[in-house]
């Protein structure tokens, strides 16, 4: 840690490569995105759109989020094809 706030490296620099895995960014997350598998096409837009990779694939299947480098951006849901129908397959919800 630097002394003082001028000593401080500009926003955005990376200290440790490989480090954002030990950061819990879903403990400031205000919303989340929760999933309704049965509402899912399986066109995988939020797993290539989503900044913190926390859309797991398996089998090219989508599967559950890993909240814990989940920010809650809501990516997910705004680039997803179903968000326009009445069953949605991604909801931002209350993080409570």
């Amino acid at each position: 840690m630097k002394d003082t706030w001028k000593e401080i490296s500009p926003a955005g620099t990376i200290h440790k490569p490989g480090s954002a895995a030990e950061y819990n960014a879903g403990s400031w997350r205000t919303f989340k995105p929760v999933w309704h598998e049965k509402n899912c096409i399986q066109c995988l837009f939020c797993w290539i759109y989503c900044p913190d990779s926390s859309v797991n694939v398996k089998d090219k299947k989508r599967g559950e989020y890993n909240y814990y480098h989940c920010k809650g951006c809501g990516i997910c849901a705004e680039v997803c094809p179903t968000k326009k129908k009445p069953n949605k397959a991604i909801t931002m919800e209350n993080n409570k």
